[in-house]
């Protein structure tokens, strides 16, 4: 019996859009479900748990009225919870998944049993993002249904390690789902991720120069303008090691010292807490070097369907180069 989940084969490409703090919203989730790939946001872009259930009823509203007007199946839509003492929603938020049985759960900073109890109590599955094999391991052990596997250069809290020996080393004890996250811009990306291994392509950076993002428009030509080198990996706007756009910390009055220190900055009353830093902070992944433009949600799914397609008949061609 397979232990993959089944909306996997009914998606139109094997991809997830990643929550993005401070830039997915209900818009950006809808678009993509209605375009056949699993869209998510982190409980945390609302500011308090009503809002969050507003945003569950909208996005659930949104997908019912879309399968019966065009007869055509939505892909599920997921929720990022930050599963960690410092989150005092954690539980409300939960309830609230529990309440609107959220199809699919992405937890961050802790893969706890009794979360994915909860989610499993209605079928619900649960993903963990883990940039190491202690913490899938440990992750494993709470049985979550999937692992997202942060490689180096992803936006984020990304980690440092090379996806090719990552995806192999986590498949050797862990046989469900795996997810593929870094560097990801285009197709083919996507069918590279699959040959490494994975089952779905996990894309976030792709997404901020969407017309349904909440990016601002800075934010957005900042991306189109950087090269891969143009992003920087440092703990020192949350603590923790994240890629950001370098022209943003530059704007942000941050120097070259700054970030050698490694160490968090203290961006003193104006800007005390990380949200308020990341708004002006930009995080993206590596893979912006690939994003020239900004389009619809509909037409990029369009166009990353059709180069995932034509990267596997490139491929299927190859084996006629060499025979068995």
């Amino acid at each position: 019996m397979s232990n993959k989940p089944g909306f996997i084969k009914e998606l139109s490409l094997p991809a997830i859009a990643a929550p993005m703090f401070l830039i997915s919203g209900p818009q950006l989730v809808i678009e993509c479900c209605k375009n056949g790939i699993v869209g998510t946001f982190p409980a945390l872009n609302q500011r308090t748990s009503e809002g969050f259930e507003e945003w569950l009823i909208e996005i659930k509203s949104a997908l019912k009225s879309f399968e019966e007007e065009t007869g055509k199946k939505a892909a599920p839509f997921g929720v990022n919870l930050i599963v960690h003492p410092t989150n005092p929603r954690l539980e409300a938020d939960i309830k609230l998944c529990v309440k609107h049985q959220v199809p699919l759960i992405i937890t961050s900073l802790g893969a706890v049993s009794q979360v994915v109890d909860a989610i499993h109590s209605y079928g619900g599955l649960v993903f963990h993002d883990v940039i190491k094999k202690r913490h899938a391991q440990k992750a494993a052990e709470a049985g979550v249904d999937g692992l997202i596997l942060v490689a180096a250069g992803a936006g984020g809290h990304a980690g440092t390690l090379n996806p090719m020996p990552f995806v192999a080393e986590i498949k050797k004890f862990f046989h469900n789902t795996i997810l593929l996250s870094g560097c990801i811009s285009t197709g083919r990306d996507i069918a590279s991720a699959l040959q490494m291994g994975a089952d779905l392509a996990y894309m976030g950076t792709r997404f901020i120069n969407t017309d349904e993002s909440k990016a601002t428009p800075e934010y957005r030509k900042m991306i189109i303008e950087a090269g891969a080198s143009d992003v920087v990996y440092t703990a020192s706007i949350s603590g923790v090691h994240a890629n950001f756009l370098a022209a943003s910390l530059k704007a942000a009055g941050i120097t070259e010292e700054d970030l050698k220190k490694d160490v968090k900055i203290d961006f003193g009353k104006e800007l005390d807490t990380e949200a308020k830093a990341w708004k002006t902070i930009w995080s993206a992944g590596q893979g912006s070097a690939l994003i020239d433009s900004t389009t619809s949600v509909s037409e990029l799914v369009s166009d990353l369907k059709t180069e995932f397609r034509d990267a596997i008949e490139e491929q299927i061609k190859v084996l006629e180069t060499y025979p068995k």
